[in-house]
């Protein structure tokens, strides 16, 4: 898996696959080379999901958990973690934006995948909006699955934020944004002068900050385009790096600084 290095922060693109999505809400793999968009029905979208790994001076982040999927008997987001060069265990923090199914599934774990008995990071604190865990977990299906955000509920390792905004460590800040949906929350990363920013869902693709649009899937679909366009333009001037989750070109922009 491909690398991008800023300075002393790395950040490694954890792609899961090209999915449509379409007002079912389900995610169906799609592959570019051998199937044709206009076959899937009217309105879907072309998405990747792909979480991000951080590596900081002080951390290695996981920035959402990707959908959860088995391969070869395990999470597969635990073996792009090992492709990246890293084991589950060396995780350090999971900060998640909401907890929608595709950002959220590869929260917990257990081996035959029957229940999420257990949190998929062993030594990582999970940094969740407590609006958020409240909202998805009284919302439900089919945005929210219950079975994969319930080992939240009681673990010590979970840290939830009540603040619509502040700081984690001195060197990451949050932000409630709604937008998407109604708790979502971002992220900057700051160190030595170099900011990373994972906008999740109000941000998730690199043609969606250079055009003024509204979107159908979004709560408040005029908040979440305003969003854009304020942070596009905060960031060009700043020089930050944006992480686009459902980018399939363009995960990481720029890819150097």
């Amino acid at each position: 898996m491909k690398a991008f290095i800023f300075g002393n922060l790395t950040v490694t693109p954890l792609s899961e696959g090209s999915f449509t999505i379409d007002s079912s809400k389900m995610f169906v793999p799609f592959n570019e080379e051998s199937q044709v968009l206009t076959d899937r029905p009217t309105g879907s979208l072309l998405v990747e999901i792909q979480p991000f790994l951080v590596q900081t001076p002080w951390d290695l982040l996981l920035l959402d958990a990707g959908l959860g999927y088995d391969v070869d008997g395990g999470l597969q987001i635990h073996q792009n973690i090992r492709q990246a060069g890293y084991q589950p265990q060396d995780v350090t923090k999971v900060l998640l934006t909401h907890l929608h199914k595709d950002h959220a599934g590869g929260i917990g774990y257990a081996p035959g995948r029957t229940t999420n008995e257990q949190l998929a990071f062993p030594n990582a604190t999970y940094y969740v909006r407590r609006q958020e865990l409240d909202f998805a977990w009284q919302k439900g299906r089919p945005s929210y699955l219950t079975d994969e955000i319930e080992p939240l509920l009681h673990s010590p390792q979970v840290h939830l934020l009540h603040d619509d905004s502040g700081t984690i460590d001195g060197y990451i800040r949050y932000q409630h944004t709604g937008g998407h949906c109604p708790q979502h929350q971002v992220f900057w990363i700051t160190a030595n002068n170099t900011t990373i920013f994972f906008g999740g869902d109000v941000a998730p693709q690199l043609q969606q900050m250079k055009v003024r649009y509204k979107t159908k899937y979004d709560y408040d679909p005029q908040r979440a385009m305003d969003l854009r366009q304020q942070w596009w333009l905060e960031g060009q001037a700043a020089g930050w790096v944006f992480l686009f989750y459902h980018d399939i070109k363009n995960p990481v922009y720029p890819q150097s600084i």
